[in-house]
């Protein structure tokens, strides 16, 4: 999740520029701070840098990009005082108990603390798009800071085209309360995420070519050093509070700078310069499918988006409205990962269809600390898929998960309807129907009232062509806060592609 207007640095550059041979300092070298000439000479550095940027993208270096230099106790403060203010921030913190809720992040996770613990173990230099500043730490240096300055001046170049405060903030901020601000929030729900994996690939396709400029290479001429670099990172050595991150948050950090430098380098490489950044600013993607899916995009395609029916005449007397959202191709990835492996997910992801869900707090739990607790929430998870055979997949898989994020949990034969596995819990029951292609999920909803969601949410659909997105999902909100970082460490780690070429026995056709 990115703080609007904001776009941080971090530190991978020094883990490429390890891989490539560029100098670096030994990790257990003591802090040291830049000395006035140094640090002089790496102010002078940033126009030259910034030519450099705009050659690489096309885009004008319109004004001179002003520059700071800061401390480290400067930087801390600033990060603790964003998450006490920042929108996206409480926004990433709201989320938390859903999060929580889908078992995409444990119950006792403390996600504030540890995301501050994160940030400084990573920062490494950042763009403020608020006032158009790219900041140099003193602590860092010099020669290491040069890759991640070509990194953010070109969010400079991209702020200088197109406004980065309203480009990168799409997102209804408020929760909706009737079915057509519902349909409307789910219009525009991943369109963040799409947008922060397109500025932040474009500053790592120009961070790439600045690194290989050396050597005689780039990323367009020799397209396949990119998976060689991406095998080469040493992932999390240097890292240790990113080593023990949930899945959730370092496939959210990773998804910008791997996905969205797959993509880049996509549509670099079938229409040109022009078309991979100006055009791809101007008409950016809408979705994480998008993104995961370059040609797709590049033939016009969008992601799938279901229809949220009017559910409120069942709900309003219990809930009140909380969350909404898609759940995206990247969430679907991360959930499916998370209940059944790497593996899994790779065969499982590209029969998805789309998905939606909501959740909405009871209206009883009053206090803060009631507030909280899961057990406030209620979850309603509708998904499609391409086929039945899929679908029957990953609704075995979501009922294998109920017990790892449920306390006092039993399945309840003698209650369950045909084509439904229904789950007691501490919480409340647990429902999870097949119906065709898709998959509904409610938890914590009264049993009767479940069905009648489940059957209203499935009927809603119709019998045509799933609409397509216009455009946060469910890890969007924390997509949004870690691609805004900048570049990170893990930024290269994995591979090129999470995705593998199809699915062995569940099938991607209709």
């Amino acid at each position: 999740m990115a703080m609007a207007g904001k776009r941080w640095g971090c530190g991978l550059a020094m883990v490429l520029a390890g891989a490539m041979g560029v100098a670096q300092q030994p990790a257990a070298k003591p802090e040291t701070h830049l000395t006035p000439e140094e640090a002089k000479a790496l102010f002078a550095s940033v126009d030259e840098l910034a030519k450099f940027a705009a050659g690489e993208t096309g885009l004008p270096l319109k004004h001179e990009v002003k520059r700071t230099l800061t401390s480290r106790a400067a930087v801390e403060t600033y990060l603790r005082e964003k998450f006490d203010e920042d929108e996206d921030s409480k926004r990433m913190q709201r989320g938390e108990i859903v999060l929580k809720k889908f078992g995409l992040l444990d119950r006792d996770f403390n996600l504030k603390p540890f995301m501050l613990e994160l940030l400084k173990e990573q920062i490494a230099g950042y763009y403020d798009a608020k006032t158009r500043t790219v900041y140099m730490l003193d602590w860092l240096d010099a020669e290491e800071q040069k890759p991640v300055l070509v990194h953010e001046l070109t969010h400079a170049l991209q702020d200088q085209h197109t406004d980065l405060v309203k480009f990168s903030d799409q997102t209804p901020e408020e929760a909706s309360h009737n079915v057509a601000e519902d349909n409307d929030h789910l219009e525009r729900d991943e369109m963040d995420t799409a947008r922060d994996a397109v500025l932040e690939g474009q500053a790592m396709a120009v961070f790439l070519d600045y690194s290989l400029k050396p050597l005689g290479k780039s990323l367009v001429g020799n397209p396949e050093l990119l998976d060689t670099l991406m095998s080469q990172m040493s992932g999390t050595d240097d890292s240790p509070v990113l080593a023990r991150a949930p899945i959730l948050l370092s496939r959210s950090l990773l998804f910008p700078y791997q996905d969205g430098l797959s993509f880049e380098q996509d549509v670099w490489m079938d229409k040109g310069q022009k078309a991979a950044f100006e055009g791809v600013l101007d008409a950016p993607p809408a979705s994480s499918w998008e993104v995961m899916n370059p040609r797709g995009y590049e033939a016009g395609k969008r992601g799938a988006v279901l229809n949220m029916p009017d559910i409120h005449p069942l709900v309003d007397g219990t809930f009140r409205a909380y969350d909404i959202g898609q759940v995206g191709e990247l969430d679907l990835q991360i959930l499916v990962q998370i209940l059944g492996g790497e593996q899994t997910a790779r065969e499982l992801t590209p029969a998805w269809d789309g998905g939606i869900y909501w959740a909405g707090q009871k209206l009883t739990a009053k206090t803060v600390a009631e507030q909280a607790k899961t057990d406030s929430i209620g979850l309603l998870y509708l998904s499609a898929w391409k086929n039945h055979k899929a679908a029957e997949v990953f609704a075995r898989l979501y009922s294998e998960g109920v017990g790892r994020k449920y306390s006092g949990v039993s399945l309840d034969k003698e209650h369950a309807e045909a084509g439904e596995t229904l789950w007691a819990t501490a919480e409340g029951p647990v429902v999870i129907k097949v119906k065709g292609k898709y998959v509904f999920v409610a938890e914590s909803f009264g049993l009767e009232t479940a069905r009648k969601l489940g059957e209203l949410m499935i009927d809603g659909q119709g019998t045509g062509e799933v609409k397509m997105a216009r455009g946060e999902g469910l890890s969007a909100p924390m997509v949004r806060w870690m691609g805004g970082m900048g570049m990170m460490k893990a930024g290269l780690r994995r591979g090129r592609r999470d995705q593998g070429p199809g699915t062995r026995d569940v099938g991607t056709g209709d």
